[in-house]
């Protein structure tokens, strides 16, 4: 019953009576009294009603402050991890149906193009795709790109990081081109632009293309349609995940194809220590650009916000990603999903 109804039953029932006895009463101290007696009574009446109405108070969302993680961790061994999924996928199956499904993770033997990532899938749900251009030796960037039709919104995706990565490339240019000085700390800077330049520009030309760059995706079905996955050509483990209550708490971590023996960072040549030049030079400071070195990069929306088209030529110069996206904090996660931080290789 609604609420409206409710109240209008207690008024068609109570207030003729009341009236009745008013109008019985002489004394106005004792009317006074009553009315007062009948005002807390019909403030009682709506508050319960009200309650009532709507099943109780609201309960406090119990999920704010959890970040759930799916997948494999930097140093953690791969085979045993593909084991595990295996295991867990198993158990699942036979410990009970879960007929509206549960999440999990496919990550893929190899990249492969949003029309073979279709064939891959076929008609199991999917969520979003994992995807990064896979250049020798360089470290590029991490992306997540939602997708609920294969392959058009796999397609779509790149061509918006096409589009972002070519903006990019524009903007260390104008940072490389604004640094005219010759000191050594400003020729390597200026080196580090062109590099970070040449890098967005080929992240550029192979999404545009629609390149075989992912590598894993996030599904959602029954566990005997996860097992029917697992065993499809093409799909290295399929890791499930039924903690998973909301997308935009969970940090998923798959392997990189080429990773075999351990989880680890991808190396990139243009971040690798620069060799000493003579043994007595001075060791180099921990904030200097030559002793950076590779980390893992950290996952990133297809689309996030675009960087600003001139910024000053005394910025920083692009370095490798955050150590991964395990060093999230909680209130990070929503930002990485609803298009946080931009990330540049």
């Amino acid at each position: 019953m609604r609420a409206g109804d409710l109240l209008r039953q207690l008024d068609q029932r109570l207030l003729p009576r009341l009236a009745t006895v008013l109008t019985r009463l002489d004394q106005k101290t004792a009317r006074a009294s009553l009315l007062s007696w009948v005002a807390v009574l019909s403030c009682a009446a709506v508050l319960f009603t009200a309650v009532f109405a709507t099943g109780g108070p609201p309960l406090p969302d119990r999920t704010v402050g959890e970040v759930t993680r799916v997948g494999i961790a930097d140093g953690d061994s791969i085979p045993s991890y593909e084991r595990t999924a295996a295991a867990d996928l198993a158990g699942l199956a036979r410990s009970a149906s879960l007929a509206e499904g549960t999440y999990a993770l496919v990550s893929l033997s190899e990249y492969v193009t949003p029309q073979s990532l279709a064939a891959v899938v076929g008609d199991v749900g999917v969520s979003f795709v994992f995807g990064r251009v896979p250049l020798p030796d360089r470290q590029t960037e991490i992306v997540r790109i939602p997708a609920q039709r294969l392959p058009d919104d796999v397609t779509a995706g790149m061509a918006d990081l096409a589009a972002r990565k070519a903006r990019e490339a524009a903007d260390y240019r104008s940072r490389a081109a604004a640094l005219v000085g010759g000191d050594p700390q400003e020729r390597e800077l200026r080196q580090l632009y062109v590099s970070g330049a040449r890098l967005a520009e080929r992240e550029a030309a192979a999404y545009r293309t629609g390149c075989a760059c992912v590598y894993a995706v996030v599904v959602r079905a029954e566990p005997a349609v996860l097992r029917g996955v697992a065993a499809r050509p093409g799909v290295r483990v399929v890791d499930p995940a039924p903690e998973v209550r909301r997308l935009e708490r969970t940090v998923f971590t798959p392997p990189l194809p080429e990773q075999r023996d351990v989880a680890r960072p991808p190396i990139d040549r243009d971040l690798l220590p620069s060799p000493s030049p003579s043994a007595k030079s001075p060791a180099p400071s921990p904030e200097a650009p030559e002793n950076r070195v590779p980390q893992t990069p950290e996952v990133t929306d297809s689309s996030p916000a675009p960087v600003p088209s001139r910024p000053a030529p005394t910025s920083a110069a692009p370095s490798a990603a955050p150590t991964s996206t395990d060093s999230l904090q909680d209130g990070d996660v929503d930002a990485q999903l609803e298009g946080g931080a931009e990330l540049t290789s």
